[in-house]
C-alpha cells in the first residue's frame, strides 16, 4: 500500500510513518520542511504546507491512502478556524486526487463520558486544551457530513505520549476508554499500530474509532 503521511515528523505522525514502514508499506511524508524521520529506502520525504489542496491532491493521486496526523494551532490564537481550514484543504485535495480514503488523527476531547456530555464540557477538562480540543471536534462534525470520502477518525485516549510498542490496546466507537484505574491512556506507538491496522482492514469507514488500553 502507498500511504500519504501528512505531519510525519511530528509525534504521532513519525510513529505512524515508522509502523507503516515495519509493516512493508510505501509511505510519502509529507511536512512543511520536508525532513524523513528515518532512512528507511520505502520513505520518501516532501516538503508541502497542508493547506496547498493542489500539492496534497498531487501526491494523493498516486497513493492508496492518506493520513492527516496534522495539530490545530498551538500558538495562542483561536484554532478552530484555522483548524478547519486545513481540514476542508485535506478533503478537497483526497476528492480531487480520486483517492477516496481518508483517515484523521483525531483527538479524545469530543469522546462521550456518559449522561450525554463530551470529554472536553467535563469539570476539570485542561484550560488549554479546550481550543485544541473545540477545533478536533468541529472537524468531526465535518466528517460526519462527509459521504464522499471512505474516512475514518481515530480519536486516541485522554492521555496519548511516546512510550512502548506493545500491541494490546483496546479499541472502541465514540465513548471514552478507560482501564480499571480509571486512566484513559495510549502511547504514541500503539496508536500508530491502530492507525496502521485500519488502513489495512477499513473496519471503521465512515465512522469514529477510539484506542486505549
Amino acid at each position: 500500500m502507498k500511504i500519504v503521511v501528512i505531519g510525519s515528523s511530528g509525534m504521532v505522525g513519525s510513529r505512524i510513518t515508522a509502523e507503516a514502514l515495519s509493516r512493508g508499506h510505501e509511505v510519502v511524508g509529507v511536512n512543511r520542511e520536508g525532513k524523513a524521520p528515518s532512512a528507511d529506502p520505502g520513505l520518501t520525504a516532501v516538503a508541502a504546507d497542508a493547506g496547498d489542496t493542489q500539492a496534497i491532491a498531487g501526491l494523493a493521486a498516486e497513493a492508496d491512502a492518506v493520513v492527516s496526523a496534522v495539530s490545530p494551532p498551538r500558538d495562542g490564537s483561536p484554532p478552530v478556524g484555522p483548524f478547519l481550514a486545513t481540514a476542508a484543504s485535506i478533503i478537497g485535495a483526497a476528492r480531487e486526487s480520486g483517492t477516496s480514503r481518508l483517515v484523521w488523527v483525531g483527538g479524545a476531547g469530543s469522546l462521550e463520558v456518559g449522561g450525554n456530555r463530551r470529554l472536553q464540557d467535563t469539570e476539570g477538562f485542561p484550560d488549554a486544551y479546550k481550543g485544541e480540543a473545540a477545533a478536533q471536534a468541529e472537524v468531526l462534525d465535518v466528517f460526519r457530513e462527509t459521504a464522499d470520502l471512505d474516512w475514518t477518525y481515530i480519536s486516541p485516549a485522554a492521555e496519548i505520549a511516546p512510550g512502548e510498542r506493545t500491541g494490546v490496546f483496546r479499541t472502541g466507537g465514540n465513548f471514552l476508554l478507560t482501564d480499571a484505574e480509571g486512566r484513559s491512556r495510549i502511547s504514541a506507538e500503539d496508536y500508530a499500530v491502530a492507525v496502521v491496522n485500519e488502513l489495512e482492514a477499513n473496519r471503521h469507514v465512515r465512522e469514529r474509532m477510539t484506542v486505549a488500553y
